[in-house]
């Protein structure tokens, strides 16, 4: 450890950060960028208040979980609350192209694009049938429920 106190010097932290942001550059990740940052502020440190090895190598890991930390937290995904497809098209109105029998599938062209398709597999609670207006109550996947259009 005495070794590595006399030949390990400010500059060489530098040229570290240095490396790892060129690594940061040539992957894209900014997991790199923060082991980077925390190289270079270790070196500006031991240049200012010429530190020890021991305390250099302590700085650099703290910056560096720091780093982590705060990259982990900014680029953190919100939980998704709800599975399945977007509830954008509820209420859209469309005629029942196959009868619906209760809680099995039939099919409903839709007035307009629902997801992207104008046909769709529909479920509903009652019975329907073929040529009856229907309006979308609920998305499940890749079926639509459908009620009856009073």
């Amino acid at each position: 450890m005495e070794l590595l106190n006399q030949t390990v010097v400010w500059w060489h932290w530098i040229v570290l950060g240095l490396v790892l942001l060129v690594v940061e550059v040539n992957t894209g990740t900014f997991l790199f960028a923060g082991f980077a940052a925390a190289a270079l502020v270790t070196g500006l440190a031991d240049l200012i208040f010429a530190t020890s090895f021991t305390s250099e190598l302590l700085l650099w890991s703290i910056f560096s979980v720091l780093a982590f930390v705060l990259w982990r937290n900014y680029f953190k995904k919100e939980p998704t609350h709800s599975v399945g497809q977007s509830n954008e098209g509820i209420g859209t109105q469309g005629v029942v192209t196959e009868a619906i029998a209760p809680h099995q599938k039939g099919r409903v062209r839709f007035d307009a694009p629902l997801l992207g398709n104008t046909e769709w597999f529909a479920t509903a609670d009652e019975a329907i049938n073929a040529g009856d207006r229907v309006k979308v109550i609920e998305v499940r996947g890749q079926l639509i429920k459908v009620t009856k259009e009073l």
